[in-house]
Order: structure tokens, then sequence, then C-alpha cells
């Protein structure tokens, strides 16, 4: 059985934008971005939340201040029947911020900050590459990124 999606309306899509640009913000708060009661806004944000489409609640960090001068994202070719492994291996990687299989000449995308070049380096050579079932990489260095904070959700027209 697959995961059960829930049809959100111009409102939930209201709240999780909101919420996406600011997941402090108040219910009251809230309720009065969306224009609609307090109680309202709460049962919809507890509708959300237990439907899991809304799954948890992050902060953003900026990674140079933060002490990672270096990063990259990191294409890797693995033995497909090892995926799962891969995953679990990459994870396990503390400069690993972000695991994707994707479809194309690679098979995933990995997104590693690092110290430094040489962090970075060894992160690729000798953490990532020395799992038996990554059969090759390719690393593209990010010169500059941005967070995009504010939810891109829109509704089908």
């Amino acid at each position: 059985m697959g995961p059960h999606f829930m049809d959100l309306d111009d409102i939930d899509l209201a709240i999780l934008g909101v919420l996406s640009a600011d997941a402090r913000v108040s219910m009251t708060q809230l309720a009065e971005a969306v224009h609609i009661s307090r109680a309202s806004a709460h049962a919809r944000f507890k509708r959300l939340v237990d439907a899991q489409v809304i799954t948890g609640f992050t902060v953003q960090i900026d990674p140079v201040r933060a002490g990672q001068h270096a990063s990259a994202y990191v294409t890797l070719a693995v033995e497909q029947p090892q995926w799962q492994e891969v995953r679990k291996r990459l994870g396990a990687i503390p400069e690993v911020h972000h695991i994707a299989l994707i479809g194309g000449e690679f098979d995933v995308i990995v997104l590693v900050r690092a110290r430094d070049n040489r962090d970075l380096r060894r992160v690729v050579l000798e953490e990532i590459q020395s799992i038996p079932a990554v059969r090759g990489t390719r690393t593209q260095i990010i010169f500059e990124d941005t967070q995009i904070t504010s939810s891109t959700l829109s509704r089908d027209r």
C-alpha cells in the first residue's frame, strides 16, 4: 500500500506557505495570515500534521557561517540492488546533507558540506568512494547557493 495523499485546498496551501516562511509563527498569527479563525487554523494545522503533510520543523543554517566553507553536489553511479545499503552508508557521513535517488546518467545525487576543500576531498575520496556499491562519482563544486524559504506548492489549475 502506497502513501495516502491528502487533498489540499487554497487555505491549506496558504498555511503551508506561511509555515514554510516562518515555522515559529504563532497560531494566532497563522490564522490572521490566512484569514481564518484561530480554532480553524489549529484544526487544519493538526490535520496536516496527522496526515504527515507536515513532517517536522527545522532551522535554516548558513553553512559558511557555521564553518562549512566548501560544498558540492556529488553524483554517484551505484549498483542498483545495493541502493538501500548505499543510502544507509551515505546517511552515516556527517558531511552529507541530502541524498536523492535520481534518473539519468547517474543514480544518486548527494549534497556534501565540509570545512574546506581538503575536507571535501576526504569525504568524496575516502568515505563516499569507499562504499563498495559505488562504481563512480562526479563532483560539482558549489560557488554560491541560495536557500528558498517559501513554499512553492500550488493548486492544479
